[in-house]
């Protein structure tokens, strides 16, 4: 099984999550952070065999990151 963990973060200006994943290579957006793990779910496969990489089981790690200002 092939492991893979993909960075979620909150970009500001876009007012969007965003995804990223060298390893994949992934990158997507989406406004709701549940929206953007679906997206990553159904893309990661097909961008794997795009890139020429095994079809092998793969398991996908989230690590996401919300940073608010305190008032």
């Amino acid at each position: 099984m092939k492991e893979y963990i993909v960075d979620l973060f909150w970009d500001n200006e876009a007012e969007a999550w965003g995804a990223v994943c060298d390893d994949i290579p992934l990158a997507l957006e989406s406004e709701s952070l549940d929206g953007l793990i679906e997206r990553v779910r159904i893309a990661t496969p097909e961008i794997l065999e795009l890139n020429g990489k095994t079809s092998e089981q793969t398991m996908l790690h989230f690590k996401a990151e919300r940073l608010l200002q305190a008032i």
